[in-house]
């Protein structure tokens, strides 16, 4: 097959939606499909022989904390869109953004089929922004649905969780649920142990307000190990300075410490510690947690029945009450007091982790897009049922700009 991804912040490596982006591409490159990803310049090391940049949308004053939560809005390039969209089997969209909308017009008028994937959970919207309740949360579902996912028949849904709330709020699409997978890196290694005897706690991911790292460092504070317990958070991300003066005003005995690693040290790193924690609010998947136990770390995981992290428990020492620190103080203790139960733990935790392999998942995810070509020539998917009159002006748009610029020698028939 030939695929075509479409994603703004696919230059990013700081979010999880990059990353399996990244990920699913390189696998299914590696089974001889070709696929191509459009989005914003790389900011990092990412080598990738079918990237195509589409160039940065400057939101200044916005542009430092829009980049510091991991993302960046583009420009829309139409040119680029279907040059690459008209020599592709299928696109798969990330986002219900402007650049996944414009691909999706542009696919429609082509009849190229169109997936897509829900990435973005509206809490981690409202709760950044202040306003994380039921009735923003339903509107944000609720706008998506009508901006984009409402044209497409076929939908990646990471967990079940989402699925059942997409149901819920009313998506009639074809929901599949596969994990995003994590590669055969992720495993235990050799490793140093970088703060001696101490018992070391960590937790991966951005330091945002949902993300809850303030838990942790609370339950740390307040267990009558302390002293022995040394925190450390992994990531980077706009809750950042207000985590460092929480860690300043509690006075700890080992002052926890924040670092941002490369993927080959953070293995490393994970091979080394003894618990994990996870105290998410709002998590559509949670892959950093099964990263950590791929590398034999036990995980304390918050059971808010907004994150689907907790179904990756095996025992119920695993979860702590969500949004309560004393509870994970206690869950933490345990497993400080408990170290051949930890010991076992860690192998069976490790197990598991193949349940989640990428391999796995992009078996499923080819099966995906099979079907959802198949549906397109079958006339069966939403993109041919659907009568598209409010779509109607928005394609003529797009393609009278491309006829204008020579993209195109004539106007299709809209």
């Amino acid at each position: 097959m030939k695929i075509l991804f479409v994603l703004e912040c696919s230059g990013f490596l700081a979010n999880g939606t990059t990353t399996s982006c990244r990920r699913f591409a390189e696998e299914l490159n590696k089974r001889g499909h070709e696929v191509k990803i459009v989005g914003c310049r790389i900011r990092d090391d990412f080598e990738y022989p079918y990237y195509y940049v589409v160039n940065d949308y400057n939101m200044w004053p916005f542009n430092g904390l829009i980049r510091n939560d991991g993302f960046q809005f583009t420009h829309v390039d139409n040119k680029l869109l279907y040059e690459l969209i008209k020599s592709v089997d299928v696109v798969h969209l990330f986002l219900p953004f402007k650049l996944e909308s414009n691909a999706r017009l542009i696919a429609d008028q082509l009849g190229v089929p169109v997936t897509c994937a829900f990435h973005l959970q509206p809490n981690s919207i409202t709760s950044a922004i202040h306003l994380c309740n039921n009735f923003f949360n339903w509107i944000l579902y609720k706008s998506f649905h009508k901006y984009l996912y409402n044209w497409v028949s076929f939908v990646h849904c990471p967990s079940e969780m989402i699925k059942n709330k997409l149901i819920s709020v009313g998506y009639d699409n074809e929901l599949r649920v596969m994990s995003n997978g994590i590669s055969e890196f992720w495993h235990k290694v050799p490793a140093n142990r970088q703060y001696g005897d101490k018992f070391v706690v960590t937790m991966v991911g951005r330091l945002s307000k949902e993300k809850r790292q303030d838990l942790l460092i609370k339950a740390v504070r307040h267990s009558k190990y302390e002293k022995n317990i040394q925190l450390v958070l992994c990531g980077d991300g706009p809750n950042k300075r207000k985590l460092k003066k929480q860690i300043k005003k509690l006075n700890f005995t080992n002052e926890p410490v924040i670092q941002f690693l490369s993927q080959e040290q953070l293995r490393e790193f994970l091979s080394s510690v003894d618990l994990y924690a996870h105290c998410s609010d709002a998590e559509i998947e949670g892959l950093s947690c099964v990263e950590a136990f791929a590398c034999g770390v036990v995980p304390v995981i918050s059971n808010s029945k907004l994150s689907a992290t907790h179904t990756f428990s095996l025992c119920d020492e695993s979860l702590f009450k969500h949004g309560r620190y004393k509870d994970l103080m206690k869950k933490i203790e345990y497993w400080y007091e408990n170290k051949e139960k930890r010991e076992e733990y860690s192998l069976k935790y490790e197990e598991s982790a193949k349940e989640y392999a990428l391999g796995k998942q992009v078996t499923l995810f080819e099966e995906f897009l099979n079907d959802a070509i198949l549906f397109n020539k079958e006339k069966k998917d939403k993109q041919s049922l659907n009568n598209r009159k409010k779509d109607k002006k928005k394609r003529k748009k797009i393609f009278k700009k491309l006829y204008k610029q020579g993209v195109i020698e004539e106007m299709p028939k809209i």
